[in-house]
């Protein structure tokens, strides 16, 4: 236990590092967003490239794997709601919460993290985790948020969905990647020592940026919070535990990484669909700090559970 937090503790002191520097204004608000991009759209897309490109479709496509993580984020994603419902929460509102409880910082924290702690043979799985959280619950978010705000379903949506999928720069690289992959060619030198150089950025750049974006938030409505706090820290891999491990007898290294990967804090870009639809964005913004805080702590104990399995 104490092994594993000390090999966890360099990624959560990046974070604190760049809560220091966005703390005092040294890096402001501005220059965050600018080191995230940079993240999103070149360091973080260039690692993910060169994995997806030694990986096959098939070795993404663990249908064991897919249907243990996609019923235990439902069945988390259905209690959330519901108890939402019961506060008398409307449906964006209820939504975005659920949103909360199953989408955590995967890309940013998980890719980074838990391929140095779980070691290479975690990265199919973690993709995997990726991809359902950027396509699956991506859509669903849509679709819920578009009948909450009156949208309907129409011939468009489809159309919008897909589009919004290709705009992602995650999901362009790992597509490409694989189809990379599919031709048995290998990556010409020059451009794989480009893609090592860009992608070693992204650890240490995503963490910073990380703890500078928690700068500016404060935590409002607590009961709500430490609910959705909890949900993600603990009933998520809880979820997923039960599912791999009972329901789906996944293989167990396999069923670590996603119950690793589910006890991540929530995502930052949960954030940003909350402040873009104006559902809730104070209390995702608190959660997302909280979850984050309290994971340096949590996280160590997951990783050091699943390392047995």
């Amino acid at each position: 236990m104490v092994e594993i937090f000390l090999k966890t503790l360099p990624f959560f002191a990046l974070i604190g590092v760049g809560f220091g520097a966005g703390r005092s204004g040294f890096f402001p608000t501005q220059a965050t967003a600018y080191l995230t991009k940079f993240v999103f759209y070149f360091a973080l897309p260039a690692m993910l490239f060169g994995f997806a490109a030694n990986l096959s479709f098939a070795d993404l496509l663990d249908m064991q794997a897919a249907g243990a993580y996609l019923l235990a984020c439902a069945v988390v994603y259905g209690v959330v709601m519901l108890v939402a419902f019961l506060r008398r929460a409307k449906l964006d509102t209820a939504t975005i919460e659920a949103h909360c409880a199953v989408i955590g910082n995967t890309g940013f924290l998980g890719v980074p993290m838990l391929v140095v702690l779980l070691g290479e043979a975690s990265v199919k799985t973690v993709l995997l985790v990726l991809t359902i959280d950027l396509i699956v619950f991506s859509s669903l978010f849509t679709v819920l948020i578009t009948f909450a705000r009156g949208g309907g379903v129409n011939w468009r949506l489809p159309a919008r969905l897909f589009g919004a999928v290709l705009r992602n720069p995650m999901v362009v690289a790992m597509v490409l990647g694989l189809a990379w992959s599919a031709t048995g060619w290998q990556v010409p030198v020059p451009a794989n020592d480009f893609l090592t150089l860009l992608g070693a950025a992204a650890t240490p750049c995503a963490l910073f940026a990380i703890g500078a974006s928690l700068a500016d938030k404060k935590v409002e409505r607590l009961q709500i919070v430490s609910w959705l706090s909890f949900a993600k820290l603990f009933l998520h891999p809880a979820a997923v535990a039960v599912a791999a491990l009972g329901l789906f007898a996944v293989d167990p290294y396999v069923a670590g990484v996603l119950i690793a990967a589910a006890a991540l804090p929530v995502a930052g870009n949960v954030f940003i669909l909350a402040q873009h639809y104006q559902a809730g964005p104070a209390r995702v913004s608190a959660t997302i700090l909280v979850s984050t805080l309290v994971s340096i702590v949590t996280v160590p104990v997951v990783i050091a559970w699943v390392s047995g399995f």
